[in-house]
Order: C-alpha cells, then structure tokens, then sequence
C-alpha cells in the first residue's frame, strides 16, 4: 500500500499527535507514504526531526488550487493508493482536486469532531462523495453525529483515540513542577490540559476552583494551553478573586514529564469527541474527574477508571474532586484501573492496528 496522509490543520492537538502515531507505526508496515501538512506548525516540527517524508504548503483556503495541484501531483508522482484525510478542509480540498484532475484514488477521513454535516448541501454531499470510502469516527458519539447526513452508515466504522506508553512512561510524581512553580511537596495540584476554546469549558473550571478554594487547605489549580479565549478565562479568575490560585502555564512540550506531578485532573470539556488527554492522565496514573459528554464515556467509566459529572456544573465538579481527596484508596483504585483500560484499548499500537485495518479493507477493495 502507497498512503497520502493529508491535514490543513494549523493547530497541535490530540489528532495532530495521532498523525505522528500513525505515521510511526505505519513506517515498515506498508510500501510507501507521505505526509501533507502546513509550515510552520508542530506536526512540521516532528516530520523534520523524525525525517519523514513530507511535504509542506501554506494554508489559505479550503478552494486553494495550489493544495488541488499539490495534492494531485503526490498521488501521481508517488503513486497513491489510498488518501488518509485528517481535518474537514483537508477533505474539501481532495475532494475538488478529485473532481478537477479526475483522480480515481480512495480516501478515508479519520473524523474527530462532535458535529452535524447536514447543514448545507455541499457539506452533505462530499460526506457522500464517491471517492469518501470511508469514514472513520474516533467515537460513537462522533459516529452518531453523521448518521443524519451519511447515506450508507455502512462506511462508517470506529478506530478510538490513543496515547504513547512510551512517551508517556513516567507514573510517579517527581515534583518538577512543584519546584518550578514553587509549591510545597504538601499542595494539591489540581490540572487541565486543553486549547482555550469555547467547548474546552474553561468557565466551568475556574467555578469549580471558586468552590474548592475552600474546601481544601493547599490547593493550587494549573491550565496548560493556548487559546483565543485564554485572556477572557483569566479575566475571570481575577472577577472571582483567583488569580493567586490559578496558574496558566501556555504551551508546553514537557506534558509527559510534568503530567504525574498532578493531584487530579480535572476535564471539563462539554463536548468532547474522545478526550484523548485523558488517556495521558492515565498513563500518568493521574485521577480523572471528567465531563459526562460527547464521546467521555467512552473513555472513562464512571466509579472505576474515573469520576463522570454533569457537564457545565462546578458544583457537581467540585463533588468529584472531593470525593477523591476523602476516599486515597479509590483515588488507587481509580488510577490502577485506568492505566489497565488504557493498556487493553487505546494505546498507539492498538489503534493504528485498527486505522490499518481500515485502510487495508479499502486497498484490498481497490484491488
């Protein structure tokens, strides 16, 4: 098999590091591939380092004719047999360059976002494009979103999200953090790792850190990410008097090292397709409290692997937090149990086996 694996995207999220897994666990399994993604971005970044072999152009719009020509001349050159699509401008833009240069070549659309397509025609219809053999959900609840717009629900299959045990292969606290921010080893760390985006829900974070801050003697609350609405969220832990409980720590290309110096983690996503943070958490044999939303349930079981709440309620938040920090022995049982669940289902290898099998099905079908 000769795989195009194609993404427009600009940002570094879950499924921008899930291109690198698959990337990874491809190398050696298959004939031949390429990689498709814009300058400048962390995914570049690593395609650099790792030497992959990868093309890079900047993004403008999903009708750029340079991405059509582009895409056109790497399936010719390189003598594509499947297209592995990563974000929904990515899959405008194959889409056109199939129509304009009249490419046979099959597609898969590995589809990570909680979103209905029905809600204009074009959108509907290159869901139903005839090259579109696939797509691939990273959860049921992703899935159940394009059942209204998808005519053969038979092209829709489930692969799940994943996390790298050898990444993230430090299960022990270590205090880097603590002695970073300056913290006594005694203070609970409380953390959320998301963009500032309006689903991530960071509202309902610091509400909950309102509540807490009285309920537990040493507290601190950390955010990592960037975002456009990061400025807004910290207005709002100054309007609600936190800005000393609250630390924003941005970017940072140290989660591996940093994430099992949390206490808890607290999710409050409110419409979250996976949650693949999460499986990091559990890697990280870091406690989940998460949103009971999206595709969440999927990923954490309520009262075994993690603590569900009602979405957008810090008092149900603050609740779980609190239900860990009273009861240490099922805050264990809680993190040995997620880091068993994330061994039997989500880690790289188990994922990109089942993303292989996917686009194995449509190779052997073009066959």
């Amino acid at each position: 098999m000769r795989l195009l694996q194609i993404t427009a995207s600009n940002v570094w999220r879950g499924h921008e590091q899930q291109i690198v897994y698959y990337y990874d666990e491809f190398a050696g399994k298959i004939e031949h591939q390429v990689l498709l993604c814009t300058p400048g971005t962390r995914l570049a970044e690593i395609a650099e380092e790792k030497n992959y072999n990868y093309h890079t152009l900047p993004f403008k719009s999903e009708y750029d004719l340079k991405w059509m020509r582009k895409i056109k001349d790497i399936v010719k050159q390189d003598k594509i047999d499947v297209i592995l699509i990563h974000n929904s401008t990515a899959h405008t833009l194959c889409v056109m360059a199939s129509l304009l240069y009249g490419l046979n070549t099959p597609m898969v659309f590995f589809r990570t976002l909680i979103k209905r397509v029905d809600t204009n025609f074009f959108r509907k219809w290159k869901y139903n494009y005839k090259n579109l053999v696939k797509i691939a959900c990273v959860s049921e609840a992703v899935r159940q979103s394009l059942l209204p717009a998808i005519k053969d629900h038979s092209r829709l299959s489930i692969v799940g999200s994943a996390t790298d045990l050898n990444e993230f292969h430090i299960r022990h606290k270590r205090g880097i953090l603590q002695k970073e921010l300056g913290l006594s080893n005694d203070t609970l760390v409380i953390a959320n790792i998301s963009a500032f985006v309006g689903f991530k829900d960071h509202t309902t974070f610091v509400n909950t850190a309102g509540i807490l801050k009285g309920k537990i003697p040493k507290v601190k609350f950390v955010l990592v990410g960037k975002g456009e609405l990061e400025d807004e969220i910290k207005a709002l832990a100054v309007a609600k008097g936190l800005e000393n409980d609250i630390i924003f720590l941005g970017f940072r290309k140290d989660i591996p090292e940093i994430f099992p110096d949390f206490d808890i983690f607290l999710f409050t996503s409110k419409l979250e397709p996976t949650g693949g943070v999460l499986l990091e958490a559990y890697a990280s044999n870091v406690p989940v409290v998460a949103a009971k939303a999206g595709g969440v349930p999927e990923v954490v079981t309520d009262g075994e692997t993690g603590i569900l709440c009602e979405k957008e309620n810090p008092q149900s938040f603050a609740d779980g937090v609190m239900r860990l920090v009273n009861d240490p022995e099922l805050k264990q049982r809680m993190v040995k149990n997620g880091y068993q669940y994330l061994v039997d289902n989500f880690t790289k290898e188990v994922i990109a086996q089942k993303m292989m099998h996917e686009l194995q099905e449509v190779y052997n079908r073009k066959k």
